[in-house]
C-alpha cells in the first residue's frame, strides 16, 4: 500500500492559476506577434482606402440606377423654398450632368458607409487586444447609423433652414435666382459634415470601453467642449451669420451630452484598487 506524502509544515503549495491570466497571455502574445512596421502600416492603410473607394463604387453604381428618384429626393427642399414661378437655373453646359453625378456620388457612400465603417474598423484592429476586437460589430452598425441619421438630418432640418435664411433678403429690387452648382454645393457640405459629426457618440463610446475616457471627464470638461464646439461651428459654417452657426454648434452640443450619457451606461468600469 503507498503512501501519500503529506505536503510539510512548511512547504508552499504551487499557486492557483487565475483565469485572468489566460486574457493576459493571450493578449501579451497577441502583442508581441502582431506588431507591424511604418510601411507594413502604410500598405495596410493603401489596402483599407482601396476596398473603401470600392464600397463606394459599388455605391455609386446602385444609386445610378435610381438616379431620377434621388435628383427628385434631394431637389425637393429645394424647390419648396424658392417664390412661386422660380426654378433653379443653370449657366453652364455641364452643370446638369454633373449635378445627377455628384447626386449618385453621396449617394453612394451613404450606401457603402457600412463597407467603408468596416475598412476603419479593420485598420484599427491589429492595435487591440482580443477581447476588444468583440467590439466590431456594435462600432461598424453604429457608425453607419449616426452617419446617415446625420445625413438625414442635414436633409430634412439643417439646410431647409439654412437655404431659407439666405433666400429671405430676396426683395422687389433683388430677386433670389440660385444656381444649381452652388445650392447644391452647400448641400453637399452640410450633409457630409453632419454624417461625420454624428460620429461623436460613437467614437466616444469606443473610447470609453476601451476605458480611455470616462463620462465624469467627458462632464467637467463640458465648458471647455462648448467653447470648441462653437468655434467649429463657425468654421464649418457655410456662411458668417450667427445662424449658420448656431445650426451647425447647436446639434454638437446634443451630440456631446449624448455621448456623456454613452460614456456612463457603457463605459468600462473601473475596479476599485486591492489593498
Amino acid at each position: 500500500m503507498a503512501l501519500v506524502p503529506f505536503p510539510s509544515k512548511g512547504a508552499k503549495s504551487a499557486p492557483e492559476r487565475d483565469p485572468d491570466d489566460d486574457w493576459d497571455d493571450d493578449d501579451a502574445a497577441e502583442e508581441s506577434g502582431g506588431k507591424m512596421s511604418f510601411l507594413d502600416h502604410l500598405d495596410e492603410l493603401r489596402r483599407r482606402i482601396m476596398w473603401a473607394l470600392g464600397a463606394v463604387v459599388l455605391g455609386f453604381a446602385i444609386a445610378c440606377v435610381f438616379y431620377q428618384q434621388l435628383f427628385d429626393f434631394v431637389i425637393a427642399p429645394m424647390r419648396a423654398m424658392l417664390p412661386a414661378g422660380q426654378s433653379l437655373i443653370y449657366t453652364e453646359p455641364t452643370e446638369a450632368l454633373m449635378l445627377y453625378v455628384k447626386i449618385a456620388v453621396i449617394a453612394g457612400i451613404l450606401i457603402a458607409s457600412p463597407g467603408v465603417m468596416a475598412q476603419v474598423w479593420l485598420f484599427v484592429a491589429p492595435g487591440l487586444y482580443s477581447h476588444e476586437k468583440k467590439l466590431a460589430i456594435p462600432f461598424i452598425a453604429l457608425s453607419s447609423l449616426f452617419f446617415i441619421g446625420g445625413a438625414a438630418f442635414a436633409h430634412y432640418v439643417v439646410f431647409p433652414i439654412t437655404f431659407t435664411f439666405f433666400a429671405s433678403f430676396s426683395s422687389d429690387t433683388i430677386t433670389f435666382m440660385p444656381r444649381i452648382e452652388p445650392a447644391f454645393a452647400l448641400y453637399m457640405k452640410l450633409v457630409l459634415i453632419f454624417g461625420l459629426v454624428f460620429q461623436m457618440p460613437t467614437v466616444v463610446l469606443l473610447l470609453a470601453r476601451l476605458g480611455l475616457i470616462t463620462a465624469g471627464f467627458l462632464w467637467r470638461n463640458f465648458k471647455y467642449a462648448v467653447l470648441i464646439i462653437f468655434i467649429l461651428g463657425a468654421a464649418l459654417s457655410p456662411g458668417t451669420d450667427p445662424v449658420g452657426q448656431i445650426v451647425m454648434a447647436g446639434p454638437m452640443v446634443l451630440l456631446y451630452l449624448l455621448s456623456i450619457v454613452f460614456a456612463w451606461l457603457f463605459g468600462k468600469k473601473r475596479q476599485p484598487a486591492e489593498d
